[in-house]
């Protein structure tokens, strides 16, 4: 017999019978798990695989190419394309067809309200999709399927606007609500149901966290266990891990969250290597970390499996070192 939904627990698991699906319990209510990705792997690869992507940053001049590896092996990343400009620090988020990159600060410190999206299963350069209501950089991006969020930033002054589009149509944003606090160096994961912002600059251990489907401003989720600035996030539908970042030196802690709760980052383990300013994709099983700053640009992927807890495995090589790229985006995130 089943539990009275007061008394099952937030997280919970369940294969429902009927419908043959996972299902995991979060406000009330059991939601569907994302268990299936198209193979949108590499022709060397044995198995199905989601496409994590990275695009723009810095080594340090400012870079416009786009690089892909497929979540589910271990290798090499792979050219996409390029952005329609270059630029660092862009904001990202995706659908599980489109990926788009927001905002960022072109040469000559041009901060751009211009949003770039691409068809991820795909390759080759990207098309403007719109802009952003303010010009900035260092923006923190989620999504669900329908919805991009963009959160925070710099431009000049720390920012704490969020910004909502909707993925599949073209055009500018509607301006969605304001984080708890205006900080740039932020990062961002999500759940179907659920936006999450990590950390930030000046350096803070704030967690905030929004619902998707409305417009509000966001509330107060808790904290991460070390404060930092420069981290990055992905996720699952369940769980949120956040890499990196600094203290103000580079780190290399690894902290998680359960996102349809509220409270504290827990210790997960840590990178391969302290650093900065890296992308972070996800599947429903792993999420990789792309690049950073050592202070110098890396081009490490690590890799940790979601459920469990434990340091980072090397996954491979970005083409190009790189860092000042926050938000990697991919077909199979949390949010999907």
């Amino acid at each position: 017999m089943s539990l009275p939904p007061s008394e099952i627990p937030q997280g919970a698991i369940r294969f429902n019978t009927d419908s043959q699906k996972l299902e995991f319990y979060a406000q009330g209510e059991w939601w569907n798990m994302v268990s299936d990705t198209p193979n949108l792997g590499r022709g060397a690869d044995t198995g199905a695989g989601a496409r994590g992507m990275t695009g723009g940053g810095a080594d340090p001049g400012y870079r416009s190419d786009i690089e892909y590896i497929n979540i589910a092996s271990t290798g090499d990343a792979i050219v996409f394309g390029d952005l329609t400009d270059p630029r660092q620090y862009p904001g990202g988020c995706a659908s599980n067809t489109r990926g788009l990159w927001g905002g960022g600060l072109e040469p000559g410190t041009v901060f751009v309200t211009q949003i770039d999206y691409a068809t991820i299963a795909s390759t080759g350069s990207v098309a403007s999709f719109g802009d952003l209501f303010q010009a900035r950089h260092f923006i923190g991006g989620c999504s669900n399927q329908t919805r991009g969020l963009f959160g925070g930033g710099q431009h000049p002054a720390h920012d704490d606007e969020i910004d909502a589009v909707t993925i599949a149509s073209l055009g500018t944003q509607e301006d969605f609500g304001i984080l708890t606090i205006a900080r740039e160096g932020i990062t961002a994961c999500a759940s179907p149901t659920r936006g999450i912002w990590l950390g930030g600059q000046p350096v803070t251990n704030r967690i905030d966290f929004v619902t998707i489907a409305t417009l509000g401003s966001a509330q107060i989720f808790g904290d991460l266990t070390v404060a930092t600035g420069g981290g990055s996030a992905a996720s699952n539908s369940i769980r949120g891990i956040y890499s990196g970042g600094q203290t103000p030196t580079e780190v290399d802690t690894i902290q998680y969250i359960t996102i349809a709760t509220t409270g504290n980052a827990t210790n997960f383990g840590d990178l391969t290597q302290p650093r900065r300013y890296m992308s972070s994709v996800a599947s429903p099983t792993r999420v990789c970390v792309m690049g950073g700053s050592t202070p110098g640009a890396s081009n490490t992927i690590d890799y940790v499996q979601i459920p469990t807890e434990g340091n980072s495995v090397d996954f491979g090589d970005l083409q190009t070192a790189r860092f000042a790229n926050p938000n990697g985006i991919s077909n199979a995130h949390g949010g999907l």
